[in-house]
Formats: structure tokens, C-alpha cells, sequence
């Protein structure tokens, strides 16, 4: 059967640049890959074919060959050698873009076993009051993670010794083999990745090269900070491995529910109860800030319950900002209980005095549309 055409089984025209053909090719192989399409026959043939194509095309000198001579230049006796591919060339650079270790990720491998492994993130969730999120504060944590040796420095080995490199894999932490069609590349079982093998292991970490301490640790809270808001303490989470970078700290911030204020973005609401007689007649009263201060707030006769007063800037602060946000106490307009016969009289007294005044125009005029209604 006749090969076909390794422009075709790529897609591309016949003076297609190496990026476009680094593109159509991943693109073809991440189609038809065999890892994803398990058990299909026709998908491992044309991932075969379409590697062999890109193998051929992506060196100048066999794709001149190939222009010139066609598949004929890599038959035998046609000086370039049979049109196989080797996974272990830069060809595997692409896979292991598209793979990671399954193909061609020795020398991402190296990179990691190199830089050592970096530690772990952690997290504290921390409780503070709405007052602390107003002002700001400076909170002490404590935190139990994994710290480095002091013994050995993070080395794992006893001190006076030191790590000898892996027999298994050479010291570069990771080994190859040969499976049918693939290079499969893996972290060496000896040594776990680490290119090397501790004979004498501390004593005081086991050869771990980290034990588990309990820290303090001073956390800084700005002013304006909202519920959920997350403060991230910069390698103050697990120590890394084999020298690598210690992992982050994030300091996840709950604020308790207030009991005179409830919060809306940097604004804040208080419900304020007052007596009947000051809503009618007015007055002054005194009401609590954020602050633990009283300020004093005008209110007007007549005043309807539900009726909200915005006090400017004396809302929450503005995280990174010196602006604030504002303070609106809502009047509740309380009725009198548990009254004398004094009170209950002069209560009468009013009642009947508001029949001719017209004193309440709300409740008169909702009841005149009543009886409009009804006829």
C-alpha cells in the first residue's frame, strides 16, 4: 500500500513554516494520542503516520530530501536511513509540552529534581470583630508546619555525612523504558525523584530534612478588610524539600456579627427605636458610631418609622484608602405599653383632637380610598 502524502496527513501546504507545522502536528496528536483513545487500532495507525510525517518535515534537510525524492529518499539504499522517529531527540520537547512526564520530560525532570521541591501552602482561618476591621490591627497566630532540620539544614542526612548519589538512576531522579512504541519516563523508585539516597539518616528528623514545630507568628490586618478576605504570609507555609522554595501562608479573615451594626459594602446600618412622642413633636437623640463614640442626630417632627438618617464618614474604613463610607440609622417608631390611666387619658384626649385636625394624613387618606372602593 502506498504511503500517503506527509504534507496531507498534517494538513498543511507544501511551504508551510516550522511553527505551522509544530502546530498542526500537536494538534493531530493530541487528537489521536493513544492514551486517548484506548483500544483504538485506527487512532494509534494515524498517530504513527502523522509522527512519522512530522518527524520527517520538521529536520530541513530530510524535508528537502523528501521534496525531492518523496518517500523514496528514506527507503533503503536512500541515504537518509529508515522514516522511524526518536522520541528521545527534540521531537520530545513537544510532547512534553503536551504530556508532561508520559514523553520526552526528561529534562523537565531534571529541572524539578534540581531545584529541589517547594513546600507546601497552608492555611489559618482568623476571627475579628467588625471594630478591628474598622481600625486595623495586629493579631498573634500560632501555626504548626513543617520547619527545617536544625540538625542537618534540611538535608535529611546526620551531620558529618552527606547523600551519595543513586545507583539506580545516575543521580538525575528519574528513569526511562522502552514500551512497544513509547519511551515512558518515570521518577526513579529508589531514590523517589531525588537523585540521591541517604546511608546515615538523622536522627532528629528520621532523613525527613523537616520535623513538624509550632511558630508565632505577627500578623498585620489593615483597616477596611471585608469578611473572606485573605492576607498571604509569604514562605511562612511548609518548608520545601531538598533545598526548594518554603510554601505561603494564607491568613483567611471572618469577621462576628455585630449587635448594633450591620454592614453593606463600607456602609453600615443601625436600627434606632425612639418614643412616639419625640417622633411627633422631635427632638435630639444620641447614637452609637463604630467608633464607641455618641453623636448627636437631629429628628424631625413628624418623623415616620422606617425613616433612614445618613450620617456622612462615619461608616467602615476603605481597605487602602482614607476614605469611609457612611453610617444610616433607620428610626423605628415605637408605640407606647404598659401605660397609666394618666397617659391612657391624654392618649384619648389627642385621639379626638385628631379627627378634626386632620393629624394623621396617611392612615386618613389609605382609609378614604377604602371606602371609595367599596362603594
Amino acid at each position: 500500500m502506498s504511503k500517503a502524502d506527509y504534507y496531507e496527513l498534517l494538513g498543511v501546504s507544501r511551504n508551510a513554516s516550522a511553527d505551522e507545522l509544530k502546530k498542526a502536528y500537536r494538534k493531530l496528536a493530541m487528537q489521536h494520542h493513544p492514551d486517548k483513545n484506548s483500544g483504538d487500532k485506527e487512532a494509534e495507525d494515524k498517530f504513527k503516520e502523522i509522527s512519522e510525517a512530522y518527524d520527517v518535515l520538521r529536520d530541513d534537510q530530510r524535508r528537502a530530501a523528501y521534496d525531492r525524492f518523496g518517500h523514496a529518499a528514506f527507503e533503503q539504499g536512500g541515504g537518509f536511513g529508515s522514516g522511524g522517529f526518536d522520541f528521545s531527540s527534540g521531537f520530545g520537547d513537544i510532547f512534553e509540552e503536551m504530556f508532561g512526564e508520559i514523553l520526552g520530560g526528561g529534562r523537565r525532570g531534571q529541572r524539578q529534581q534540581q531545584s529541589g521541591q517547594r513546600g507546601a501552602d497552608l492555611r489559618y482561618d482568623l476571627t475579628i470583630t467588625l471594630a478591628e476591621a474598622f481600625r486595623g490591627v495586629d493579631k498573634n497566630i500560632k501555626v504548626s508546619s513543617s520547619v527545617l532540620c536544625s540538625d542537618c539544614k534540611g538535608g535529611g542526612a546526620a551531620p558529618g555525612t552527606s547523600p551519595v548519589t543513586c545507583s539506580m538512576c545516575g543521580g538525575h531522579g528519574r528513569v526511562r523504558a522502552q514500551q512497544g512504541f513509547f519511551t515512558i519516563e518515570r521518577a526513579c523508585p529508589t531514590c523517589y525523584g531525588a537523585g540521591q539516597v541517604i546511608k546515615d539518616p538523622c536522627k532528629k528528623c528520621h532523613g525527613n530534612g523537616r520535623i513538624k514545630q509550632e511558630r508565632s507568628l505577627a500578623v498585620s490586618i489593615p483597616a477596611g478588610v471585608e469578611d473572606g478576605t485573605r492576607i498571604r504570609l509569604s514562605g511562612e507555609g511548609e518548608a520545601g524539600m531538598r533545598g526548594g522554595h518554603s510554601g505561603d501562608l494564607y491568613v483567611i479573615l471572618s469577621l462576628l456579627p455585630h449587635p448594633l451594626f450591620k454592614r453593606e459594602g463600607a456602609n453600615l446600618y443601625c436600627r434606632v427605636p425612639i418614643p412616639m412622642t419625640l417622633a411627633a413633636l422631635g427632638g435630639e437623640i444620641k447614637v452609637p458610631t463604630i467608633e464607641d463614640d455618641m453623636i448627636d442626630l437631629k429628628i424631625d417632627s413628624g418623623t415616620q418609622s422606617g425613616h433612614q438618617s445618613r450620617v456622612r464618614n462615619k461608616g467602615m474604613s476603605v481597605l487602602r484608602s482614607a476614605s469611609r463610607g457612611d453610617l444610616y440609622v433607620e428610626l423605628v417608631v415605637e408605640t407606647p405599653v404598659r401605660m397609666n390611666k394618666k397617659q391612657k387619658e391624654l392618649l384619648q384626649e389627642f385621639a379626638l383632637e385628631s379627627k378634626t385636625n386632620n393629624s394623621h394624613p396617611e392612615s386618613d387618606g389609605f382609609f378614604k380610598k377604602v371606602k371609595d372602593i367599596l362603594g
